[in-house]
């Protein structure tokens, strides 16, 4: 979305900076860090760190700053309010019960996906993966699936100059590679992504399209040791995920 000049208060996106700069990797920031992560003059940090701690939403030792449970309260309101996950919530329970699987639903943000939903304990529980939880958008199911999703010239766009970390030794990072994978994905309108997030981790993913066909998030199984065959795994939940899709797409 775009926004006028005079609309845009450039104090408060450089305070959301600071305040996304925190993420697993560095959970705990000086000033001169936060600083560097955000874009902007260490004096310029050092004040919005301090007025984020005053208001609660950070915890300080005097040198370094971290996240309180206070900012849990914008997850848990979207969590509360949004109708996206309050809709896909019943379907992943519903499925989680009938194969012991566990389901998630994803939104893409940038080069990460969020959980928005999610069913509860099962054989099979990646690492991380909860509400709220962001993992990356390249070594999943969930996040090649929505990045397909995009037009050639958007993912092009997204691709270009971006590093593809490697998380395990499956995970794919070579351009040229994960181009062709995305190809692929699009070709056959799902995902399965194997072991390339986590060690041990299979996972296949298919688009939630709402009437207009726009694909406005992502359905995903995660299985285990139990469904190490890509062909198996497609054969015994591609059906299962496809279903769902159908039938929530009236309701997104």
């Amino acid at each position: 979305m775009t926004i006028a000049k005079a609309d845009f208060i450039e104090g408060m996106a450089r305070g959301m900076a600071v305040l996304e700069s925190f993420d697993t990797e560095r959970q705990r920031l000086s000033a001169t860090i936060a600083a560097q992560r955000a874009g902007i003059t260490r004096a310029a940090a050092r004040r919005h760190l301090l007025t984020l701690l005053h208001l609660g939403y950070l915890e300080s030792d005097g040198s370094n700053f971290w996240l309180s449970a206070k900012v849990l309260r914008f997850s848990g309101s979207y969590l509360a309010s949004a109708r996206l996950p309050r809709v896909i919530q019943p379907t992943l329970n519903r499925l989680a019960a009938l194969t012991a699987d566990s389901f998630s639903a994803v939104v893409l943000d940038g080069d990460e996906v969020v959980i928005v939903a999610r069913s509860g304990p099962s054989r099979v529980t990646a690492y991380g993966v909860h509400l709220g939880a962001r993992l990356p958008a390249h070594a999943t199911s969930t996040g090649r699936v929505l990045l397909a999703a995009k037009t050639k010239t958007d993912f092009n766009a997204w691709l270009r100059g971006r590093d593809l970390p490697r998380l395990t030794l499956h995970t794919t990072v070579e351009h040229k590679a994960f181009r062709a994978l995305i190809d692929e994905v699009r070709a056959q309108d799902f995902c399965v992504a194997n072991e390339e997030h986590e060690v041990g981790v299979f996972a296949l993913a298919v688009p939630l399209r709402d009437l207009q066909g726009r694909s406005v998030a992502a359905i995903n199984v995660v299985a285990g040791g139990h469904r190490t065959d890509k062909t198996a795994l497609r054969r015994e939940l591609l059906g299962v995920l496809v279903d769902a899709a159908r039938e929530l797409r009236p309701l997104l």
